[in-house]
């Protein structure tokens, strides 16, 4: 990820973020893992978002 992170807030929820892309790229390579991957897709969006509004906090203060 390219944005540099701002508040240790921040760096925990990327870190987060990155962990989950690994486990997605792991499952892809098991069989009968889709619900899995679409479960934890679902959690990196919502990660995502916290994400975007804690940047706005901290580019708004």
């Amino acid at each position: 990820m390219s944005y540099e992170a701002g508040s240790k807030e921040c760096r925990h929820l990327i870190e987060a973020k990155e962990s989950l892309l690994l486990a997605m790229e792991s499952l892809s390579n098991i069989d009968s893992t889709d619900i899995l991957q679409i479960q934890i897709k679902e959690i990196y969006n919502k990660l995502e978002l916290l994400h975007d509004k804690r940047k706005k906090i901290e580019f708004s203060s």
